[in-house]
């Protein structure tokens, strides 16, 4: 019987997560000495090297003295709440990995507060002890009373620490010696972090998450919690509602590395991948034939927010994505939804739209953006908060906020927060930054992260996480500006913009193709502003030689998505293609524009 070890690495986004597994696998051999790696392994998304963040959780497992350790990465982002849940259920113990100089991020404290609550071990590492200004003693310390604000118990109190770079691949108990190499970690591992237990009895396996394969399917993973399970026994899968499927398993993997092998059964206490199982949700339980019992159903916190999710109708349609039709964004949508717990997707009255909920704006935009890679064209409404009717009370999602600013600008970052209902409960100072806590209405946090960092020229560091419902705080102010509205067809022209440009500041550059309609950029005063880029120069026959093409123009103002979604109002879309992005209005024309305008009051 192999001994194992089931951990979950947690960390903030960019705090060396995923660089530390990488140097694991790289300590226990797994790669040969003539193998090419790239440099992060873990995160094989195109979308997550790009962002440094992980979204989906992924399994690797490695051994160390004869003992395998099965290591789960957990994604850090509160938005991705529905994967962390799953992933810990299938732990044993947490290694909890923070900056040296940071400290327990928010993001952190959400997950390690799932792991403490499930009585999971933990093991701390202190990371990037090798850049200069950091505070290794100050963040243990922090992190020990983080640990008793969560409600640890005495046992889960008194945790290992060690220190270390996982950059430069060494870890050690005391952060003013490096060592040679992560040894004293993978030996912590085996000391402190307790072995699955093993349970006889009959078959038990909770499924906490999926993988597809075009050849084979849905595969289903999860740990056996009881028993043993085997290659082509019968089973019966129990649904979240208790009802009972039967059906047969066809071929069985466990993790090896970062593969997986095909084995004839798997005794409890281990993670593995099961084939053949048909119409089964992560949750379900995997059980004997005869007797089933169920496992306790996970909990997942439920969506916060909305936005629609619409075909694309602009008169651009369909002339860079390969996917357009309403039919293939209502299959992308349903396939999302399968093995993206924390999303949900409702039909609205018209067929070519859909309402998507999920828990904030990063985890939509991460949707988004993954089908604009695969070749969907689609529109996005604005998101709408999502807003409960509790004992008669009309509430509204509140989020705890947190951000760490220059001192000199702290006062410009309050002004901002409390404009929309924020309320600030902790000032301190924090090395030499200013540390603020803030309670405010998820509706206020949409689009504040832009004016803050505009306010406090890119200085601030900022992290929200769900809080409760609370009743509703009141109207909070939208954009200030108004925009300006393209009322012609064509391809812009320098010489127009640069007629316009004192009326406001533009997101689009000359020659580029635009539509009626559209929004070519910010208007400096409150109200919506018509105008024609597409016009040329009127040529005379008398024209001085060298004078024509003086014109300077300012830069045009480029956004990211989720600046994109956090701009538009409720009478706005975006419109996203695999090649670009643009800000439209849904009424083209000027004059539907202002038959409808009254739909949009108080939006």
């Amino acid at each position: 019987m192999q001994k194992i070890r089931n951990i979950a690495i947690i960390a903030h986004v960019d705090h060396g997560k995923t660089t530390l597994v990488d140097k694991i696998l790289h300590q226990t051999n797994l790669f040969r000495d003539n193998q090419e790696t790239g440099d992060l392994i873990l995160d094989n998304n195109d979308l997550e090297r790009e962002r440094g963040i992980t979204i989906v959780s992924k399994n690797v497992s490695v051994s160390y003295k004869g003992v395998k350790i099965n290591i789960i990465d957990t994604p850090g982002h509160a938005d991705f709440g529905g994967e962390v849940e799953r992933v810990l259920k299938m732990a044993d113990g947490v290694v909890l990995l923070v900056d040296a100089f940071e400290g327990a991020m928010p993001q952190t404290r959400f997950v390690t507060q799932k792991a403490l609550s499930l009585g999971l071990k933990p093991v701390v590492i202190v990371n990037k002890v090798d850049k200069e200004n950091c505070r290794p003693e100050e963040v243990y310390e922090s992190v020990f009373e983080l640990f008793f604000n969560l409600e640890a118990t005495e046992d889960q109190l008194d945790f290992p620490v060690l220190y270390g770079s996982s950059k430069q691949g060494w870890m050690n108990t005391d952060w003013k010696v490096q060592t040679e190499d992560i040894t004293p970690l993978l030996d912590t591992i085996l000391e402190h972090i307790p072995p699955a237990p093993s349970f006889d009895g009959t078959l038990q396996m909770q499924i906490t998450s999926l993988d597809y394969s075009s050849f084979v399917g849905r595969i289903a993973i999860g740990r056996v919690a009881r028993g043993v399970i085997k290659e082509n026994q019968p089973v019966s899968l129990v649904k979240r509602d208790g009802t009972i499927q039967k059906s047969r398993i066809k071929e069985l993997y466990t993790f090896e590395g970062l593969g997986k092998v095909r084995v004839q059964e798997v005794s409890s206490g281990d993670i593995c991948a099961v084939v053949g199982i048909d119409g089964f949700d992560i949750g379900d339980t995997i059980a004997d034939f005869d007797k089933p019992e169920q496992l306790a159903v996970i909990k997942i916190d439920e969506p916060t927010m909305n936005m629609l999710f619409t075909i694309n109708n602009s008169p651009m349609f369909g002339k860079e994505g390969k996917f357009v039709t309403s039919q293939r964004l209502r299959e992308r949508l349903y396939k999302e939804m399968e093995k993206n717990l924390a999303l949900k997707v409702v039909e609205t009255e018209s067929p070519d739209s859909y309402l998507v909920y999920g828990r904030g704006i990063l985890h939509l935009s991460v949707l988004i953006e993954t089908m604009r890679r695969e070749g969907y064209e689609l529109q996005v409404g604005q998101p709408q908060v999502i807003i409960k009717e509790i004992d008669g009370v009309k509430c509204e999602p509140i989020e705890t906020l947190i951000v760490d600013v220059p001192a000199e600008v702290s006062g410009k970052v309050i002004e901002l927060v409390t404009q929309r209902k924020g309320d600030l409960l902790v000032m301190e100072p924090k090395g030499d930054l200013q540390h603020l806590e803030f309670e405010i209405p998820a509706r206020g946090i949409i689009g504040l992260r832009n004016n803050v960092l505009t306010a406090t020229a890119g200085e601030a560091i900022m992290a929200h996480r769900f809080k409760a419902y609370e009743p509703w705080k009141g109207n909070i102010p939208g954009r200030l500006n108004g925009v300006l509205v393209s009322m012609e067809k064509g391809s812009t022209t320098a010489y127009s913009i640069d007629k316009l440009q004192d009326r406001g500041r533009f997101f689009v550059e000359p020659g580029v193709e635009v539509y009626e309609g559209q929004i070519m950029g910010e208007h400096i005063r409150d109200n919506d502003l018509v105008v024609n880029v597409v016009k040329g120069k009127a040529l005379t026959n008398m024209r001085a030689s060298g004078t024509d093409d003086n014109t300077r123009i300012a830069t045009a103002i480029k956004f990211s998505l989720e600046e994109a979604m956090e701009y538009i109002q409720a009478d706005e879309y975006i419109e996203i293609t695999p090649k670009s992005m643009r800000l439209r209005k849904i009424y083209l024309s000027e004059n539907e524009r202002k038959i409808n305008a009254k739909k949009f009051v108080n939006q």
